[in-house]
């Protein structure tokens, strides 16, 4: 759907969004990242020296796997008895018998590296400027040496597949320079005929499973003025124009999760080269168009403005956005979250798109040929908060690459929950790859056995119906994948105490606990999150069924038998929610993840509507965890809060997360920002930015199918004045609304009218409007925009 603004795009164009630097990078997380989706680079903007990383987010270690492990049913036998005789530490010792094999490792393409020919003369660093423009997704450099201006710039086009360079100078014949391309994998580089680089993953013996890459660099300059030459190392030597544009095209022999490297019939220099001959003809100035139109038509859809004021755009174009990071916890800038809000928009626009790979650890970029944590997805917080913007955000494509992932993992994890837990259905744990891996990690049952990971990933399917209303969608492409999802879950539950259901082995994600005769263990019995997991998968297959009229086959029949017989969640002695179905000593009560409280977010079983005691609890929760943690802990912290309708709280981890992170210390940091606006853990985690989206999204508009919660935890006395358009509502809601003086100034809404959409079954639309203790019941025609006042009275029509 292109109309995805209220009435169609967003326009917003006085609204500046750049994140800026007055001097080159020093680190890599000093650059700036650019990305189609699939391909990402990270530009240095060094003035003699230049280097653009490029990452190809198809380009891991490893191949196919088997994940299954047939001693596991005789392991889990042992260990549930140990479980059931209450002998937790023990049977945390005997759960690393099922644990795997660890992931493959996300890599990296190499480098375009440039040498620029102007050391007779000093640059004036009171020039140089770097900026990352959010609006038109380009970087720009610019710099003077002398009288002579220097410009570049750099974006990553979706509908041409390159990463575009343009150098330029203001005097004619200024611009000389030499390029090449290097990797730090084994590589062998030419140039053809062409005068185009080419770099292959070189053959080696040792790693004939590798996935092969290529990387081909292409360039055009200025008719008639400059001179292009090869030297004898392979590299481009342009000397005395006036520009240069610079095409690079690249691809893998990655085919499939299930096809062997070696059985691969892709070859991707090829593919890199017709990728190249497609747009020869394009000038510069038609790909800038191109990849223009092709993502403002995303990125336009949401603006936001938290500070009202005309004069601010002046003073955030002149001032370093790391300066302005390191001043936040003074000066509280309202621009400069929505200058984070908007970045984590453009980093899931930038790494995720219809037909690529899913957004990894990292999303795209990534320096090291073995990256912290191997770069993969973590199916315990991280895959799933990378998506947590996608539709509140407006980004619903960009979700797209996660349900062909969530398909490929039910291949493999129907291998893996025959083979090892001797069930029906299929199971995904708490780390994967691009080999679709669904077996367990590695190493300790404290992070490495946790079945849940797909259940919570099917999550995500019943979210994008909500907010989509495809039925197509929920009929083809997320009710099958939910089938497998419960037929395991089912399976999973065993006859527990009590005469409730219960999941045995059972861990609450990478933390331990102290049994009751003084040991650390992480395995017991149905921990609060595999609970809530469950219940909101078993509700979310039995809301299905009804809106696809299978209401009454026998699998939703067992669902809805065995959901009263869950494990109910529980409030512990202190008053908090209880991790574990025990009120076990927690030796680390600050621990970074608040798994128990997945009901409360992304979950929805814990609502102040509806479950004001466990609010209460969940609250006492929060407090109790504290406020330090990592990038991504931080911004699960405020969502959660925002959902409790606590501004103040929700605000106080918005602005805990503004902490400039110094890359040469980062390990005396938790959490935080670096230059470029990368949150980290550190190291970078690209989950946290995707967060914060999220939270400052939930913190204005909250929704189910059938409500709509207006500024649900607004703090007023930080954002007193301001609006935001185009956020999206469940039910296939737009919504814009704007507020003065702390206070709701009025709001719109519009349906869209989509004939791919389950509500063209009706032409209209109803849902209740919330406004502290108001509420209205709204009536509204597909297709038209709805603006009502403060007090929730309707106004008019267009």
């Amino acid at each position: 759907m292109e109309d995805e603004g209220v009435g169609g795009v967003v326009e917003d164009e006085k609204k500046v969004l750049k994140v800026i630097s007055k001097e080159e990078a020093k680190y890599w997380t000093d650059g700036f990242p650019i990305g189609n989706g699939r391909l990402g680079g990270m530009i240095w903007g060094g003035v003699y020296s230049e280097t653009i990383n490029l990452n190809d987010d198809t380009l891991w270690t490893g191949s196919p796997g088997n994940y299954t492990n047939p001693d596991a049913p005789k392991a889990l036998s042992e260990v549930r008895k140990l479980v059931d005789d209450g002998n937790y530490a023990e049977a945390t010792t005997a759960a690393v018998e099922l644990s795997g094999e660890p992931s493959a490792a996300f890599q990296l393409v190499g480098d375009i590296n440039l040498e620029f020919d102007n050391t007779a003369a000093a640059y004036d660093t009171t020039t140089y400027q770097r900026e990352l423009d959010l609006n038109t997704a380009t970087v720009k450099v610019g710099y003077s040496i002398g009288e002579v201006e220097f410009t570049r710039e750099h974006f990553a086009s979706f509908p041409d597949q390159l990463i575009v360079s343009k150098f330029s100078a203001n005097k004619s014949g200024s611009l000389s320079f030499t390029v090449s391309l290097n990797s730090q994998l084994p590589h062998r580089s030419s140039v053809n005929a062409q005068n185009q680089i080419v770099m292959e993953r070189a053959e080696n013996d040792d790693n004939a499973e590798s996935i092969k890459f290529s990387a081909i660099l292409d360039l055009r300059i200025s008719d008639g003025i400059g001179t292009i030459t090869v030297t004898e190392d392979n590299k481009i030597k342009v000397v005395g124009c006036d520009w240069c544009v610079i095409l690079l095209a690249a691809s893998s022999s990655f085919e499939s999760p299930f096809t062997k490297p070696s059985d691969s019939t892709k070859n991707p220099t090829s593919e890199a080269l017709n990728t190249l001959n497609s747009v020869k003809d394009f000038s510069y100035e038609q790909l800038y168009a191109r990849h223009l139109d092709d993502y403002q038509k995303l990125f336009h859809r949401v603006s936001i403005d938290l500070s009202k004021t005309d004069s601010e755009d002046v003073t955030e174009n002149m001032v370093a956005t790391s300066e302005r990071v390191r001043s936040f916890k003074t000066d509280e800038d309202p621009s400069l979250i929505e200058l984070l809000f908007q970045y984590g928009r453009y980093l899931l626009i930038s790494c995720s798109r219809p037909g690529t790979q899913p957004a990894n650890l990292q999303g795209i970029w990534n320096d090291k040929v073995t990256p912290p944590w191997d770069g993969a997805p973590h199916l315990n917080i991280n895959l799933q908060m990378n998506y947590w913007p996608s539709l509140s955000c407006n980004l619903h494509e960009c979700q797209e690459p996660l349900f062909d992932y969530i398909e490929s993992l039910s291949v493999n994890g129907t291998k893996t929950a025959t083979v090892n837990y001797e069930t029906n259905g299929w199971v995904a744990h708490q780390v994967s790859d691009i080999w679709a891996k669904t077996s367990p990690d590695r190493g300790e049952a404290v992070w490495a056995l946790w079945p849940m990971g797909g259940a919570w990933l099917c999550t995500h399917l019943w979210e994008h119906y909500t907010y989509t209303m495809n039925k197509d969608f929920l009929a083809t492409k997320a009710y099958p994948v939910l089938e497998g999802c419960v037929s395991f879950l089912l399976d999973w539950l065993i006859e527990g105490k009590e005469g409730f259901l219960q999941t045995n082995p059972s861990t609450s994600p990478e933390h331990m606990f102290t049994t009751p005769d003084g040991k650390p263990a992480s395995v017991s019995y149905s921990t609060t999150m595999d609970m809530s997991i469950i219940r909101e998968v078993f509700s979310a297959i039995v809301s299905a069924a009804q809106v696809l009229g299978k209401g009454e086959d026998d699998l939703i029949k067992k669902v809805v038998e065995s959901q009263g017989r869950l494990e109910p969640t529980k409030i512990g002695k202190d008053g908090s929610i209880m991790e574990w179905a025990e009120d076990f000593e927690d030796p680390d009560v600050h621990h970074r993840h608040i798994s128990h409280l997945f009901g409360l977010f992304p979950g929805h079983t814990i609502t102040v509507e509806k479950t004001p005691d466990l609010c209460i609890a969940a609250d006492v929760t929060l407090n109790k965890r504290g406020e330090e943690g990592p990038g991504w802990s931080t911004t699960w912290k405020a969502v959660s809060w925002a959902r409790l309708h606590n501004s103040d709280h929700a605000y106080r981890m918005i602005k805990h997360l503004f902490d400039l992170v110094d890359p040469e210390k980062e390990a005396n940091y938790e959490g935080g920002l670096y230059s470029n606006l990368f949150t980290a853990h550190p190291p970078f985690q690209i989950d946290g930015n995707f967060g914060f989206s999220a939270a400052i999204a939930e913190m204005v508009i909250q929704s189910t199918v059938n409500d709509i919660y207006l500024l649900p935890a607004l703090p007023r006395d930080k954002w007193g004045s301001g609006s935001v358009k185009g956020l999206k509502a469940r039910g296939n809601v737009t919504v814009s609304v704007s507020w003065n003086d702390g206070g709701l100034n009025g709001f719109k809404l519009w349906s869209p009218n989509d004939n791919n959409l389950e509500a063209m079954e009706n032409e209209s639309v109803t849902k209740t409007i919330h406004y502290k203790e108001m509420s209205v019941v709204a009536k509204m025609m597909k297709g038209k925009v709805y603006t009502f006042d403060k007090e929730l009275q309707f106004i008019t029509t267009d």
